[in-house]
């Protein structure tokens, strides 16, 4: 038996998200577990690190298999990339240590938000933007954002009739980037994340840069835990799982 790390990237266009359904839905997970049985002949599952939604991509999501046979890395790699779609493909194949574990190993994840703010669409941004026309108050967004750091209970910043036996949870960073008027993007680093809480995050956000809100209400939404307390959600085509953090030496290549 071998474990092996696979590194994903994938436009989640045309994806019902990373997991597997059982309405048959195309999932990412789904055609990655397909190609690895035309390769290998065997059927087995992938872990994810992180569970994306419906059309969020991934510039470097995280995976592992394990496979009775034992296979050189690149050739799998190679192999993989013959029979996948081509909205998914494996960027790195390593062979780690038994007992690596993408989702559990996994120490952190940085997702970013990315809007157009000019004053005319941009058609070449359109797929992957959320654009937003009025111009926008970085400096008020960025002052808000920084009153999400730290440890503090996100049920206001969750999908409604979530199910998760908690929902505290710790942002490390949240960075408002760019130019008014321009390319923006809001950074959100953290050990995990509730199920929408990014894009509810950055819908809050671009209520504020609008004048909509002020920033201190995202406060009032922490301290209130109501989903009625926060911003809309913003639209999953902005959102890109950026990278994968796992502890240093966690998934150190066994060998070639």
């Amino acid at each position: 038996m071998s474990t092996y790390r696979l590194t994903l990237e994938y436009d989640g266009s045309d994806f019902e998200g990373w997991q597997v359904q059982a309405e048959g839905r195309r999932t990412v997970q789904g055609v990655l577990e397909a190609a690895l049985f035309r390769v290998t002949r065997e059927c087995v599952r992938c872990v994810g690190a992180g569970r994306t939604d419906a059309g969020v991509h991934a510039a470097a999501q995280v995976a592992h298999v394990v496979l009775a046979t034992d296979s050189d890395p690149e050739r799998l790699c190679a192999a993989l990339n013959g029979v996948l779609p081509g909205d998914v493909a494996v960027s790195v194949c390593e062979r780690v240590p038994e007992g690596f574990h993408a989702r559990f190993g996994a120490t952190g994840k940085l997702y970013r938000y990315t809007i157009w703010n000019g004053p005319v669409p941009s058609p070449l941004r359109a797929a992957r933007c959320h654009w937003v026309r009025p111009l926008l108050d970085l400096a008020s967004m960025q002052a808000a954002a920084s009153l999400l750091v730290g440890t503090h209970d996100f049920a206001a910043f969750q999908n409604s009739g979530s199910d998760v036996a908690t929902s505290v949870r710790t942002l490390r960073r949240a960075d408002v980037l760019g130019t008014p008027g321009a390319d923006v993007a809001i950074e959100l680093e953290g050990p995990g994340f509730l199920r929408h809480m990014v894009r509810i995050v950055a819908g809050s956000l671009v209520e504020v840069g609008l004048g909509r809100r002020q920033p201190a209400s995202l406060t009032d939404a922490l301290a209130g835990r109501n989903r009625g307390l926060s911003g809309t959600t913003a639209p999953a085509r902005a959102l890109t799982l950026v990278r994968v953090d796992f502890d240093a030496g966690a998934g150190t290549a066994a060998g070639s």
